[in-house]
């Protein structure tokens, strides 16, 4: 079934232009590896000759554990959350970026280990499990380091897509805080047995200065920021209200609340301070433009912690952290724009349906029709700017519209010329964005944030 309200006036609007938000991706990836660069002259610097196999190897191994202290500086500083990279480069992409880099430094920090190991053993003639025994007991710093190679591989294990699955987000998420202890575990070893740092005061200031630096951004963004802003704010829940089946509307009232600087498009992550949810920060999108004194997150039962939401009492605490994302209005590049929504992802978008200036399209997929969430909402919306909006729905089956090139264009004939907002369950983005690709959409204009971290 395709219910279809259109108009034809469009809401003007001006859209500030940053030049800057299209170069930090760049740069950002630009400074990442110019630092690995320097750290493999740090080693070429450092190292007059390699002479036979035990050189060789333990060359090799001094290699893989700079990079791979230096890759752990790296990631720390992608989660951050420092708001010019996040709301740049856009928090799944960095989410990617770490993740990518996840897997390359476990795999680094196993080599370093096990090339060490085997380098040592040939130089002192000793067999290989004898000499890892001898470098953790008798090396200064050592035994903390192999405890934090542990803990890193383990982290690194948990969060391999097979393990994820049977992780809840809150597992996954509290589990993965290891990384810091981790990190401070093996950072004694590094300067107290790597060749390259014993007796070389600048390396050592360099790497210090590098660690130190992430340090900070990780204390003011991930905890300072968010609990300066937890007492400010003052954010508290004023009601809950149904949407559609599985679907609540958490309406929350506080002080201050201009001063978070929430875009249409972006999320924050909500901590409501009640048993059983106190501990976990989980994001969710704004559904509605912020407010001075208001603002409302929309959200679907697809796991324990958004059901809870729904049996919320108001007058709970929350404590909000963010705004997030790049998923905001600086990514248009045409003058007209598509918003392709699937279920609950419907939230970021209806906030763009509302604000995002010019001629917008909706269209809004769902299961069944009581399954469209907001819709009174966004039929006034369409009303008010004369928008288009579809809904399809896939039940009944007789009604049902498939999700490709040929049903998007029947749907919005100059689909090409579009800008494309895509928000849905992971396969149904996929799917769309090989319609849209084949309807001729360019990539650099489909603009997807997964949710799903």
């Amino acid at each position: 079934m395709t219910t279809t309200f259109s108009g034809t006036r469009a809401i003007r609007g001006t859209r500030r232009r940053r030049p800057y938000r299209h170069a930090v991706p760049f740069l950002a990836q630009a400074a990442i590896w110019a630092g690995g660069a320097g750290v493999l002259v740090l080693w070429w610097i450092d190292t007059t000759s390699v002479v036979g196999p035990a050189g060789w190897l333990t060359g090799a191994g001094r290699i893989t554990g700079l990079l791979a202290g230096y890759a752990c500086a790296v990631l720390l500083a992608l989660m951050a959350r420092v708001p010019l990279l996040d709301h740049t480069v856009g928090t799944d992409r960095l989410a990617r970026w770490h993740a990518w880099g996840g897997r390359c430094t476990v795999s680094l920090a196993l080599a370093h280990t096990l090339l060490i190991i085997w380098g040592y053993s040939l130089t002192s003639h000793a067999n290989v499990v004898g000499q890892a025994a001898t470098l953790v007991l008798h090396y200064p710093d050592l035994l903390k380091g192999t405890a934090g190679f542990l803990l890193f591989l383990a982290t690194g294990v948990l969060s391999a897509r097979a393990a994820r699955r049977r992780l809840s987000y809150e597992t996954w998420h509290h589990l993965h805080f290891a990384t810091y202890l981790a990190v401070f575990l093996a950072f004694g070893h590094q300067l107290s047995n790597g060749a390259d740092f014993v007796g070389n005061r600048a390396a050592q200031a360099a790497w210090y200065a590098l660690f130190l630096g992430v340090t900070a951004l990780l204390a003011w963004y991930r905890f300072a920021v968010p609990l300066r802003r937890g007492l400010r704010h003052r954010l508290r829940v004023a009601s809950v209200r149904p949407e559609a089946p599985g679907v609540v509307s958490v309406h929350l009232t506080g002080e201050h609340l201009e001063e978070l600087g929430g875009l249409p498009g972006q999320f924050l992550r909500w901590r409501f301070l009640t048993p059983g949810l106190r501990w976990s920060a989980n994001p969710y999108s704004l559904s509605a433009p912020a407010h001075p004194n208001h603002l409302r997150i929309t959200v679907k039962a697809a796991g324990g912690h958004s059901a809870a939401l729904a049996r919320l009492a108001p007058g709970t605490r929350v404590w909000a952290e963010g705004p997030y994302g790049g998923f905001t209005a600086h990514l248009r590049t045409a003058p007209k724009v598509l918003l392709l929504a699937g279920g609950v992802g419907i939230t970021p978008l209806r906030t763009l349906f509302e604000t995002l200036p010019g001629q917008v399209t909706l269209v809004y997929r769902a299961r069944r029709p009581e399954d469209l969430a907001l819709r009174g909402e966004l039929d006034a919306i369409a009303t008010h700017r004369r928008a288009t909006v579809h809904y399809v729905v896939d039940e009944p089956a007789a009604c049902s519209s498939p999700l490709t090139a040929t049903a998007l264009t029947a749907l919005v004939p100059d689909l090409a010329a579009h800008d494309v907002y895509l928000c849905g369950p992971p396969g149904m983005a996929s799917a769309a964005t090989g319609a849209l690709r084949e309807a001729g959409v360019p990539a650099r204009r489909i603009h997807h944030e997964s949710f799903t971290f």
